[in-house]
């Protein structure tokens, strides 16, 4: 009844839920009860692929709240991304247990390389799993917490804002990248073993987090569903079409922009704990600025204020990047750049605008 009332005539909404719920059953099934060489068994490979499409895919939504529905270009959610990417990679680092390097069972392998003693102060508690997952929503919170107050209180906003957001995730890449820090430096954090006990390396693990990731996308996308068309919501709406008009109503505008954009970063440090043990790696490499640019291409591609749209978007432009890289390397960069030239040119509202215009025609 709660999802049916979110959704409303949310049409792609509610496909997108059905797709989820219909992949979270069949790509397991294909995976692990149909045979290797059967014409319907999936391989590992592609479920690992799909699951970290929808990693991509609620990043796109998180970014889609505060751009489609506040205003807000950020340029830096790839920072939160990365920030909860690294809380899940210290646990999993941390799962090494008897298996340490060179008689240093709780100290990472790249400590032991750099000659580390003991282990730093940040990494306590990181052996726990609900710690850890604390951390994977606290982290990002807490620093876009800290950005947005600073920023919208002194209400920054437009270009200046995307700026600093981008300048954020910059910093973050190069601070990430230095050994002092004790993230791994240019290597990252990889090499991972079990999660909650369970091989990494097995199919039933790879299927299950697939499974969790569909579960994620979905529940993210209603509990963004639930601010939109909520009270604060339609205040969002407001502060991105007439900001000041709506603060000369009386609404603490900063206030707003605080609570869903430290939402929309807990968000995306979700989507990226999910997206570390199914790729196996993360290092600074993430904290790229082209990266948050990437997925604001994603969202524009989809359709803005949507949600749905956002995450068709990350889907459709990963495979299509999957496919480029494989074929043609080189002109990715080149077509990503193209897509997104032509999709604001011809599709300013994205594929969620061409469907209701075709709906409107149809009227």
């Amino acid at each position: 009844m709660l999802a049916r009332r979110l959704l409303g005539n949310d049409r792609g909404g509610q496909v997108l839920l059905v797709l989820l719920a219909v992949a979270a059953v069949v790509v397991p099934l294909l995976n692990l009860a149909v045979p290797d060489g059967h014409p319907l068994h999936l391989s590992t490979y592609t479920v690992t692929l799909l699951g970290k499409y929808l990693c991509y895919a609620l990043l796109a939504v998180a970014v889609d709240l505060v751009w489609g529905y506040l205003g807000i270009l950020s340029l830096g959610h790839g920072a939160f991304f990365a920030l909860g990417g690294y809380a899940m990679g210290m646990h999993l680092m941390r799962q090494i247990g008897e298996r340490g390097v060179y008689g240093h069972p709780e100290l990472p392998d790249f400590m032991v390389f750099l000659n580390w003693q003991e282990l730093p102060w940040y990494w306590q508690g990181f052996d726990q799993f609900w710690f850890a997952m604390l951390m994977v929503v606290a982290v990002p919170g807490l620093l876009a917490f800290v950005f947005g107050w600073l920023a919208f209180r002194s209400r920054v906003t437009g270009v200046y804002l995307s700026i600093m957001t981008q300048a954020l995730t910059y910093a973050l890449m190069l601070a990430f990248f230095r050994n002092e820090m004790g993230f791994g430096g240019n290597n990252g954090l990889t090499d991972f073993k079990d999660l909650l006990g369970f091989s990494l390396q097995d199919d039933t693990t790879r299927a299950g987090l697939f499974v969790a990731s569909a579960v994620a996308l979905a529940l993210g996308y209603l509990a963004c569903r639930a601010i939109v068309t909520s009270r604060l919501g339609r205040v969002a709406i407001a502060v991105r079409d007439a900001e000041d008009r709506t603060r000369f109503l009386g609404y603490r505008v900063d206030r707003v922009k605080l609570l869903v954009f430290t939402f929309s970063a807990m968000l995306a440090g979700v989507a990226g704990a999910l997206y570390v043990p199914q790729v196996g790696i993360i290092n600074p490499g993430e904290f790229s600025p082209l990266n948050s640019i990437e997925i604001v291409v994603w969202v524009a591609v989809g359709g803005r204020a949507t949600l749905w749209g956002a995450a068709t978007g990350a889907a459709l432009v990963n495979y299509a990047k999957t496919q480029f890289t494989a074929i043609l390397p080189e002109i990715w960069l080149f077509a990503l750049g193209g897509l997104f030239i032509a999709v604001t040119v011809l599709l300013p509202k994205g594929l969620a605008g061409l469907r209701r215009r075709r709906q409107e025609a149809r009227a």
